[in-house]
């Protein structure tokens, strides 16, 4: 007979055949590593994606709908380029970046138009 292993801590297993864990506790543990990876990648994602519409969000002044801001202003407050959530190109073929509803469209000069969407 064969004897079986816990997947987790590596313990002899008692019980049913099919068995793959000595208890709730190393399932879970177990489990949860192996979701921590992906989990940590899409919260980090996430937070970088709210902090730059949180970035954009505060260059718009209070009352109107868009601004401009260079790109050195942008770096500073730590707004990442590579996280946005869509892009969205209009009649004259102008591709607005989306962080969730506040878009930037690159200008000349290393300048950027900040938008708040209307929805």
């Amino acid at each position: 007979m064969e004897k079986r292993t816990c997947l987790n801590c590596g313990e002899p297993i008692r019980g049913r055949v099919d068995k793959k864990f000595c208890d709730d506790s190393c399932r879970n543990s177990y489990n949860y590593q192996q979701n921590a990876i992906t989990t940590n990648l899409i919260r980090n994602i996430n937070y970088a994606l709210k902090k730059n519409r949180n970035i954009l969000e505060s260059l718009i002044p209070e009352g109107e709908s868009m601004a401009k801001s260079p790109r050195d202003k942008l770096m500073r407050a730590g707004f990442n380029f590579k996280y946005f959530t869509h892009l969205y190109t209009n009649k004259k073929g102008n591709q607005y970046h989306y962080c969730y509803d506040y878009g930037y469209l690159e200008l000349e000069g290393d300048w950027f138009l900040i938008v708040k969407g209307k929805e």
